[in-house]
């Protein structure tokens, strides 16, 4: 294997985590010391866990075109390592009661980014060990080669920022230094990004807005569909998946913000009148709103079924902060049984392992032929309980249903660093159940490819979707 082609012994040391002593940190070959590795981490488990490549198969990753043009997120301007904070960190500083006037100034373009350390300094000792801090830090450390984000370091951030940020820096991130084959993109910009690295960030088509609103012009205007009902609205959500329904990867639906998943088969007719009052923009009830959502979510799901493309479904925890009901959370479970049972031949993939509800989801995988799971996200939510989530599937689930990684991230840098966190908890977890009796060191060994990338080609059917891409009409 080239030195290209794998993750460097330095690179695989830092990946124990942005918290361990200094010379834990450092360039130190992996094999010069055994005290590095935590007691029960297998050296031989580990070494081939950060050896391997990955998929990523959720992010939200604009095209590194607008990164170079200067945008990166439609709430923070910034062109600097404030950056990186961005996307979840952003929340945790702000839970964690940093003003919002610091905070708006933090991320404003206006500020020195130099005098940004001073803004964040109050809060950043306890936020920088949350799962989301840990991969800032980890993707810090690895490209502008510091030890930690501090007031003495912040000027060399900057310049590695300015350093890093060059045209090909996506494919350098993600593949030379991540070790990531290929990612799958949610645009947050539409409901299918043309990407210009198309077998590199692959794509899913956003469902979303197909059934909830729906979303009349974000989809019947790029169709040409002039909608006057509900028949209509029919023919723009089947545009859609004959236009991209060849190279999509998946279809993605993040509802689950708004409601649960409980989505019931309700009959064309019961809802014609009701799509009508939404083109009038008449109020609907509660309950025509939800049964306007669940016929159309059902028929955006069959077109993904007849175009043979997985339907991811948001499960879980929230984004951002002071706006999650936990309440409605602890029902996600037990809707996506219910959604298995409807369409058995539909292939879900609940997203996010559902945390904190992370034990419910994976009975539905045991019980469920067509139901996946898909960690990504989880790894900064809560590094630990992803890691319990991952050994206690692989005991209780079939392995070949189970997907370990999607960074879930807007800007590139962060993927670089929740990709470390990822492969330290899988190799850990591994050893885990070795030490503990429950597989051999052979099993686990044997595990390392699938759970790694051989189900996510397989369950997404990468190897006919790469080709396809590579003859699409903006490749």
């Amino acid at each position: 294997m080239t030195r290209k082609n794998r993750i460097s012994r330095r690179h695989t040391l830092q990946g124990l985590g942005a918290v361990g002593a200094s010379t834990m940190l450092g360039s130190r070959a992996l094999g010069a010391d055994a005290s590095v590795l935590p007691a029960r981490m297998n050296r031989v488990i580990y070494e081939r866990v950060f050896e391997t490549p990955l998929i990523d198969t959720h992010e939200h990753l604009i095209e590194e075109k607008d990164r170079l043009a200067g945008s990166a997120h439609p709430r923070v301007q910034s062109d600097d390592w404030s950056l990186l904070l961005s996307h979840y960190l952003n929340s945790d500083l702000l839970v964690a009661g940093m003003p919002r006037k610091s905070f708006d100034r933090f991320f404003s373009p206006k500020t020195d980014p130099v005098e940004k350390w001073r803004l964040i300094e109050p809060q950043w000792y306890a936020v920088k060990n949350t799962g989301y801090g840990q991969a800032v830090r980890i993707a810090m450390q690895q490209l502008y080669e510091v030890e930690d984000l501090s007031a003495a370091t912040v000027r060399k951030i900057q310049a590695g920022y300015e350093r890093t940020r060059r045209s090909g820096f996506y494919r350098r991130i993600l593949c030379d230094m991540a070790k990531i084959e290929s990612c799958q993109v949610n645009c947050l910009s539409g409901p299918f990004g043309e990407s210009d690295m198309p077998s590199l960030l692959m794509q899913d088509i956003s469902i979303v807005g197909m059934f909830a609103g729906p979303n009349l012009g974000g989809y019947a205007k790029p169709a040409g569909i002039e909608v006057r009902s509900l028949a209509d609205w029919h023919r723009v959500i089947d545009w859609w998946f004959a236009k991209y329904g060849k190279y999509a990867v998946a279809v993605k639906s993040q509802n689950a913000y708004s409601r649960d998943i409980d989505y019931e088969q309700v009959a064309a007719e019961k809802v014609e009148g009701i799509f009508k009052k939404r083109l009038e923009n008449q109020p609907m009830t509660g309950q025509e709103r939800k049964d306007l959502e669940d016929h159309l979510f059902w028929y955006a799901t069959r077109k993904s079924t007849e175009h043979k493309l997985p339907v991811k479904l948001h499960t879980g925890y929230y984004a951002g902060q002071n706006s999650m009901p936990l309440g409605r959370l602890i029902h996600n479970a037990g809707s996506a049984t219910d959604l298995c049972r409807r369409d058995r031949e539909t292939r879900f993939v609940f997203m996010h392992i559902c945390y904190p509800y992370y034990e419910e989801l994976i009975s539905v995988a045991k019980q469920y032929t067509n139901a996946y799971i898909d960690m990504c996200w989880s790894w900064i939510i809560n590094p630990a309980a992803a890691t319990d989530f991952l050994k206690k599937y692989l005991i209780t689930a079939p392995a070949n249903k189970v997907l370990t990684f999607g960074g879930d991230y807007i800007p590139v840098e962060p993927v670089l660093g929740h990709a470390i966190v990822a492969r330290r908890g899988i190799a850990l977890a591994l050893s885990e159940l070795v030490d503990e009796g429950w597989l051999t060191l052979t099993d686990a060994m044997d595990l390392i490819d699938p759970i790694m990338h051989g189900n996510a080609r397989r369950i997404f059917n990468l190897k006919e979707k790469t080709k396809a891409l590579g003859a699409a009409p903006w490749a």
